[in-house]
């Protein structure tokens, strides 16, 4: 799955380096070797203390800038990604993505957040759940200029879920990769081609609840995420 959300993000136009950031614990040695194998740069720092993981890993890596994809996302789609990035660099904010007011499929989820946002989150947040979830200290504090970035089109009622928290999400996440293959990147509008044409493939993982990961805390903590710096104008050669 992680070499997926990885090979996606390599053909993003806004991302500078691609770093996983995962944990120390033993557990995780696999996902090590994955990115030595990958040639994927990697940080490793907290198991449960997700936002000085994040933190330590934008400070190491010098990013000004960090993108903030969950490695849970699958079918991430480089070109949201992009437009994401593009919005936050357009207006003056501190943090825009596309999951302040959900209107793109769940598991397209793209956070971009400035460096100096982040040192002060990882000073001051307190509650388990904002050092975890890395993002709910800057959505919520009130004390950043925020950008909601909403999806171009206009999606049919209902709610997609591609993010994978439990085996039914898997299991949904597989079928599509074998219908559309995996050669190519395809887009999220294929994605919603196929559930149109095949609308038996949502029942999958319908009875999931929406943002379970995130209720569920801890049990559903990420043994990865993927912080990517994006492109910053002026510091290119």
């Amino acid at each position: 799955m992680l070499w997926h959300v990885v090979n996606r993000l390599r053909r993003a136009r806004t991302l500078d380096e691609i770093v996983v950031a995962t944990s120390t614990a033993a557990l995780d040695d696999t996902i090590d070797k994955f990115c030595q194998t990958y040639n994927v740069a990697l940080f490793r720092g907290s198991e449960s203390d997700v936002l000085d993981r994040y933190f330590r890993a934008a400070t190491d890596y010098q990013a000004e800038t960090v993108v903030r994809i969950t490695a849970d996302c699958p079918l991430i789609d480089p070109q949201v990604v992009d437009r994401v990035v593009e919005a936050y660099f357009a207006q003056d904010c501190d943090y825009a993505a596309n999951v302040i007011q959900r209107s793109y499929p769940h598991g397209l989820d793209t956070e971009v957040f400035n460096y100096s946002a982040l040192a002060i989150a990882v000073r001051d947040a307190k509650t388990p759940v904002e050092r975890e979830h890395v993002t709910p200290y800057l959505r919520d504090s009130g004390r950043f200029a925020l950008r909601n970035v909403p999806c171009e089109v206009e999606l049919a009622p209902g709610y997609y879920r591609w993010t994978v928290d439990e085996a039914s999400d898997l299991e949904f996440v597989r079928a599509v990769y074998r219908c559309l293959g995996t050669t190519q990147v395809f887009d999220w509008r294929t994605v919603i081609e196929l559930l149109d044409a095949h609308p038996e493939l949502t029942e999958i993982n319908a009875a999931v609840l929406h943002d379970a990961g995130y209720i569920g805390g801890a049990r559903a903590n990420r043994r990865s995420s993927v912080a990517a710096p994006p492109t910053v104008a002026n510091l290119r050669s």
